[in-house]
C-alpha cells in the first residue's frame, strides 16, 4: 500500500485574464447576464457542455483560446465592464446599512440543510433549497450582514432516471469539489480548516468550505475527510439519503458543527436563523457556548439564546417534519447534555408536542425550535394560520389566533429567474431601477407602457427555446433507455412551438396530485386534440427515493403519455433540476399547480413565471390566495377545503378542464387583426404588475430584517450586555413568578346586564383578581374578545387590557375594562391574566396564563 500525496492544478490564465478566476469563484455571475455572457463568449459550446460552471469551464477551455482572448480588445473591454460592476456591487452601501445603521456590525447566521444556488452546485433537492439560495442572493443585494451555513454533499441529491416502464431509479455520481465554484477554508499554513465534534461514539473531523454568494459567504461542512472512520465520511455523502440515524447524524453536524465552525472563523452571530427544523440542534451548542461565556445556569442561558433565535417552518405536512426516537436522542445527544445543564428526560421534554404526551415519545425537531426560538414564522399568510393550528399545544392555554407564529410569504430572486429577453425589455421600459429595487410597485406599474407586440414576441422566443430544449432532453433520455432509433428520431417533432404550453414541475409527493390532470383522460384528450387551437403539457419532477407512492404517480403519468391521444403533446422531462426549472418557468405560458389544500406551505415555482410573461392556474393554496385578484391568472377552486378526497379530486379536476375550455384556450387563441392575443397579454401585464413587486426575496428579506432579525439582534445585545445581566434578571423574574403563579386566579367578573347593544356602544367589565404575592406591574389582566361563530367558538379574537382600579387586601385587586362594539353579531369575551415584562419575546414566553 502506498501513501497518496495530492496537489491542485489551476488554469494557466494569461496575466490579462487572471481576474476571471476571481469572477468564477463569486457566483454573483449566476444572476448577472453580462458576466455569464463573458464566459460564454470564450467558447459557447464548451460553456453548455460544462453546465454553465465557470470553474470547470476555465479548467477545460483551450489555452490557445485564452491567449487569443488576452489580445482581444473587445473581450478585454467586456471583462473590465463586468469586473467594474462586480467591484461596485461588492463595495456599495446596501439597504440594511441605510435602514439599520446601528447594526452595521451585526452578523446573522442562516442555517439550512440545502442551498439551491446554481446548477454547478447540485447540493439541493427542491423548493426549500432554491428558496435558501435566493435568500442568500437577496441578502447580498440588500447588504444584510448574513452568512450561510450548510452541508457539502459528496453525491448531492440523486440524479433521476426513468425505466422503460416508467419507474424512477436513482443515481448518485460523486461531485468533484475542485471543479466547482467552491474553495476550502484554510489556516495560516494554507492547510484546510477543520473542527471536531462527537457524533455518537466517535469524534468526527469536519472540513469547512466556502461559496461566495455576492457579498454573503456560505460555509459548507464536509465529513468526507481521510482521518474519519469510513462510516463517518458517509455523514455528508447524500442529501436526504439514508435512514433516521443518518439524518440525526447530519443534523448534529449542521447545527452543532455549524456553530462551532463559525466560532473557529471568529464569527459570533447576533441572530441564528433556522430554516426548517433540520438545524434545531444548534440550540444545544448555543446554550453550551453562552453558559460557558457568562457562567450561566440553563434558565439564564435559555433567555439569552431564545432572544437571538429565529425559526421558519416550511411544511404543514407531518411527514415533512423530522422526528427522532428516544434511543437516537440518547445515543447522539447525551454527550452534549451535561454542558447545557439538562439530563436526558429534561431535554426530551423540550421536543415533545403535548403536555400529555409521554416523554418516551418521538422527539420533534420543529417543537424544539419553536420552544427555544424567540421568533417563528410560516411562509405564507395561509401557512401561518395552518401552523398556528398545528402547533398551538406548544403554548398551552394560548388562543390559536395568538399562537406566536407569524408569517412572511416567500418570494423569488427575480434577477436569477428572469430570462434575458424579458430583462432587456424591462430595462428599456421600466428603467434600471427594477433590478436594484424590485419591490417598487410604481416601477412595475410601467409594464403597461411595454408595447403588446414586443412583450408577446419576447415571450414567444422563450417558448420556442423551451420546446427546443424539451426535444433535446427527450432525445437524450430515450437514448439512455435504449429506445429504438425511430422513437428517438420522433422526439424531434414532439410539441408545437406555437401551441399553448402548460408546465407542471415539482416534487412528486402524493399531496401535490401530479396525476390530477389525467383524472378524465377522454375529456383531456378532447381538449388537446384541437388542430387549430392546440394545447400541450410539459411535466417534470422527482419523487423522494423512499416515497414509493410518489414514484407510482410518476409511473401513472408516463403510462398515460404512451397512449396515442397524448403522445407528442404531453411529455415528461427527466431529472428535474435548476436547468430544467429555468427553461420551464421562462418558456411556459401557464404554470399549473393543484395540491391538496392547505398542504402547500407557500410554493415559489409559480412566482417565477410572472416576470417571464407566464400565468398561473392554481389551487388557492400557499402564496396564491395573496396574489390572485381575478385578473392576473386563474384560481381552480373557490378557496374552500373539501373533506371528501374523491369528491374534491373530481370537483377540482373538472374545474381545470372547464377553465381550459372556457377561459384559457379562448383567451390564448382569440387574436386581433395583427395576430396578437390582446386579452391574454392584458393578463400577463396584470400578473407582472401585481406579482413581481410583491413576491420577490428582496421584499421577503426586508420583512425578515425588520420583523425578526433586527428585533432579535436588539434583544440579544440587551440581554447579553454586562455579562448577561438582562438574561440573568429575566430568568430570575420568571422563576419567581412561576413560584407564585399557582395562587393567581380570577375570583369574579361583573358586567352590564344588557344582552343587546347597538354598534358604537361599549361593554364595561369589572374583574376581581387574586394575585397573591405577584405584583400588578408583572401581569396584564385582559379582556380577550371576539366574534362567536355558529359552532360557539370565539374567532377573530383580540385583547383589551384592563386597568387596576382598586387594591383590596391579601393580594386581591379590581380591574376595569371596556370592549367597544364595532360591528353587529354575536360576540363574547373572557378575562385572562398573563405575565408582563419588557424583555419577554411574546406574552406566552413564560408559559403561564390564567383564564376566568
Amino acid at each position: 500500500m502506498f501513501r497518496l500525496r495530492t496537489y491542485t492544478v489551476i488554469p494557466a490564465l494569461p496575466q490579462q485574464l487572471t481576474r476571471l478566476r476571481d469572477l468564477a469563484y463569486n457566483i454573483w455571475w449566476c444572476w448577472n447576464a453580462d458576466a455569464r455572457e463573458l464566459f460564454r463568449r470564450l467558447d459557447p459550446e464548451l460553456w453548455e457542455d460544462v453546465v454553465h460552471n465557470p470553474v470547470r469551464f476555465l479548467a477545460h477551455v483551450a489555452q490557445r483560446r485564452l491567449d487569443q482572448a488576452a489580445q482581444d480588445k473587445a473581450f478585454l473591454a467586456h471583462m473590465q465592464r463586468v469586473l467594474a460592476a462586480l467591484d461596485s456591487y461588492m463595495n456599495r452601501e446596501g439597504w440594511f446599512a441605510k435602514s439599520h445603521s446601528d447594526l452595521k456590525d451585526a452578523r446573522i447566521a442562516y442555517f439550512s440543510m440545502e442551498f439551491g444556488l446554481h446548477e454547478s452546485l447540485p447540493i439541493y433537492s427542491g423548493g426549500l433549497g432554491i428558496l435558501a439560495g435566493d435568500h442568500l442572493k437577496s441578502a447580498s443585494d440588500l447588504g444584510i450582514p448574513l452568512v450561510g451555513v450548510g452541508l457539502l454533499y459528496r453525491q448531492g441529491y440523486f440524479q433521476q432516471r426513468l425505466t422503460a416502464d416508467g419507474w424512477q431509479m436513482e443515481e448518485y455520481p460523486s461531485l468533484d469539489f475542485f471543479q466547482m465554484p467552491i474553495l476550502p477554508v484554510t489556516n495560516g499554513d494554507n492547510q484546510p480548516l477543520t473542527i471536531t465534534l462527537p457524533v455518537g461514539e466517535r469524534e468526527v473531523r469536519v472540513q469547512i468550505w466556502v461559496v461566495q454568494v455576492g457579498r454573503v459567504p456560505l460555509y459548507l461542512l464536509d465529513t468526507d475527510v481521510a482521518e474519519n472512520d469510513p462510516r463517518d465520511r458517509e455523514i455528508t455523502a447524500r442529501l436526504y439519503g439514508g435512514d433516521n440515524e443518518q439524518r440525526i447524524r447530519q443534523e448534529i453536524v449542521l447545527g452543532i458543527g455549524g456553530l462551532r465552525a463559525l466560532k473557529l472563523l471568529n464569527i459570533s452571530p447576533d441572530v441564528c436563523h433556522m430554516n426548517e427544523g433540520h438545524a434545531a440542534f444548534l440550540t444545544v451548542e448555543h446554550l453550551h457556548s453562552k453558559r460557558d461565556e457568562g457562567k450561566l445556569d440553563f434558565g439564564e442561558a435559555r433567555e439569552a439564546v431564545a432572544s437571538s433565535l429565529v425559526f421558519t417552518t416550511h411544511t404543514p405536512v407531518p411527514a415533512g417534519i423530522d422526528r427522532f426516537e428516544r434511543e437516537l436522542i440518547d445515543t447522539y445527544l447525551s454527550p452534549y447534555l451535561p454542558a447545557i445543564g439538562l439530563n436526558l428526560e429534561e431535554f426530551l421534554a423540550l421536543g415533545k408536542l403535548e403536555e400529555a404526551q409521554p416523554v418516551k415519545g418521538e422527539f420533534c425537531m420543529a417543537v424544539l425550535a419553536l420552544r427555544l426560538a424567540g421568533g417563528a414564522n410560516g411562509v405564507s399568510a395561509l401557512h401561518g394560520h395552518v401552523s398556528r393550528e398545528m402547533w398551538y399545544n406548544v403554548w398551552p392555554g394560548a388562543p390559536r389566533d395568538e399562537v406566536p407564529i407569524t408569517s412572511i410569504t416567500n418570494g423569488i430572486h427575480t434577477n436569477t429567474w428572469i430570462c434575458p429577453e424579458l430583462a432587456e425589455l424591462l430595462d428599456r421600459y421600466l428603467g434600471p431601477t427594477w433590478t436594484e429595487n424590485p419591490v417598487d410597485h410604481d416601477v412595475w406599474s410601467r409594464v403597461d407602457e411595454i408595447p403588446d407586440l414586443e412583450l408577446w414576441r419576447a415571450h414567444e422566443r422563450r417558448r420556442i427555446a423551451l420546446v427546443s430544449f424539451a426535444r433535446k432532453r427527450l432525445r437524450e433520455q430515450l437514448r439512455r433507455r435504449g429506445a429504438p432509433a425511430a422513437q428517438i428520431k420522433a422526439a424531434d417533432e414532439v410539441l408545437n412551438p406555437d401551441a399553448l404550453t402548460i408546465g407542471f414541475a415539482r416534487r412528486f409527493a402524493p399531496y401535490k396530485r401530479g396525476s390530477l390532470l389525467f383524472r378524465n383522460p377522454t375529456r383531456l384528450a378532447k381538449i388537446i386534440a384541437g388542430a387549430d387551437r392546440p394545447v400541450q403539457f410539459i411535466f417534470a419532477g422527482k419523487a423522494h427515493p423512499r416515497d414509493d407512492n410518489g414514484k407510482a404517480v410518476i409511473k401513472e403519468i408516463l403510462e398515460q403519455l404512451e397512449t396515442a391521444a397524448f403522445r407528442g403533446k404531453i411529455i415528461f422531462i427527466e431529472n428535474y433540476d435548476i436547468v430544467v426549472a429555468r427553461m420551464l418557468v421562462q418558456g411556459a405560458d401557464v404554470w399549473l399547480n393543484n395540491p391538496i389544500k392547505p398542504r402547500e406551505a407557500s410554493g415559489t415555482s409559480g412566482m417565477k413565471v410572472a416576470p417571464n410573461g407566464g400565468l398561473n392556474l392554481s389551487i388557492l393554496d400557499g402564496w396564491w390566495p395573496e396574489a390572485y385578484d381575478g385578473h392576473n391568472g386563474w384560481a381552480i377552486d373557490e378557496g374552500r377545503i373539501q373533506e371528501d378526497p374523491a369528491y374534491r379530486d373530481h370537483l377540482e379536476g373538472e374545474a381545470i378542464y372547464d377553465l381550459l375550455e372556457k377561459e384559457l384556450i379562448p383567451a390564448f387563441y382569440d387574436r386581433s387583426a395583427d395576430g396578437l392575443p390582446r386579452a391574454w397579454i392584458a393578463r400577463i401585464k396584470a400578473s407582472m404588475r401585481t406579482i413581481c413587486p410583491m413576491f420577490n426575496t428582496n421584499r421577503m428579506l426586508e420583512e425578515y430584517a425588520n420583523r425578526l432579525y433586527v428585533p432579535a439582534a436588539h434583544r440579544w445585545r440587551h440581554l447579553s450586555r454586562d455579562n448577561f445581566a438582562g438574561a440573568k434578571a429575566l430568568a430570575q423574574w420568571k422563576r419567581s413568578l412561576a413560584g407564585e403563579w399557582g395562587s393567581v386566579h380570577v375570583e369574579q367578573v361583573d358586567a352590564e346586564s344588557d344582552r343587546e347593544l347597538p354598534v358604537g356602544a361599549e361593554v364595561r367589565v369589572r374583574a376581581r383578581v387574586h394575585l397573591g404575592k405577584v405584583q400588578p406591574k408583572d401581569v396584564a389582566v385582559e379582556l380577550y374578545n371576539g366574534r362567536i361563530d355558529p359552532s360557539g367558538h370565539l374567532v377573530e379574537g383580540g385583547a383589551v387590557e384592563m386597568t387596576c382600579a382598586d387594591h383590596l387586601e391579601n393580594g386581591t385587586f379590581w380591574f376595569d375594562g371596556t370592549i367597544p362594539c364595532r360591528r353587529s353579531g354575536r360576540h363574547g369575551y373572557a378575562v385572562r391574566v398573563v405575565p408582563r415584562h419588557a424583555d419577554l419575546v411574546h406574552r406566552y414566553d413564560a408559559g403561564l396564563i390564567v383564564w376566568s
